[in-house]
């Protein structure tokens, strides 16, 4: 009786899973990208740390790991948004000139034939619409 219940949400689950839809849209709001990601960073960071108390010999001393995991998953959240929305010097937008700090993006680069890797950095000076 317990395996045919279990198999029954089994089953439930992956329904539901599969067949939720969830609209696609573009947003322009960096503010709700921001929000977001660090929501669903948390989200799986707390799912991450719940899945490690099933590695401790008494989870109910080691409840810690989930707020650990939910705190890294808000940083990454941010960290992925924050990379996401790279900035240049100079952005021109509604025929109006916009002036900010650019971002600056770490890239590795193989070069030569015995496997040397370097570090790049890019910025980008100009972005705009025509």
């Amino acid at each position: 009786m317990k395996t045919l219940k279990r198999s029954m949400i089994i089953l439930l689950s992956t329904c539901l899973l599969t067949s939720w839809a969830v609209p696609c849209t573009a947003s322009d709001n960096a503010f709700r990208d921001l929000f977001e990601n660090s929501l669903y960073g948390g989200l799986a960071g707390t799912l991450v740390g719940g899945a490690l108390l099933v590695f401790t010999k008494k989870p109910s001393d080691h409840l810690e790991y989930l707020a650990v995991g939910a705190a890294t998953g808000v940083l990454a959240g941010v960290t992925y948004s924050v990379v996401k929305q790279s900035r240049s010097l100079v952005a021109i937008e509604d025929g109006n000139v916009k002036l900010a700090m650019p971002t600056i993006i770490p890239e590795l680069q193989e070069t030569g034939a015995n496997g040397t890797v370097s570090v790049a950095l890019k910025a980008e000076l100009i972005k705009g619409t025509f």
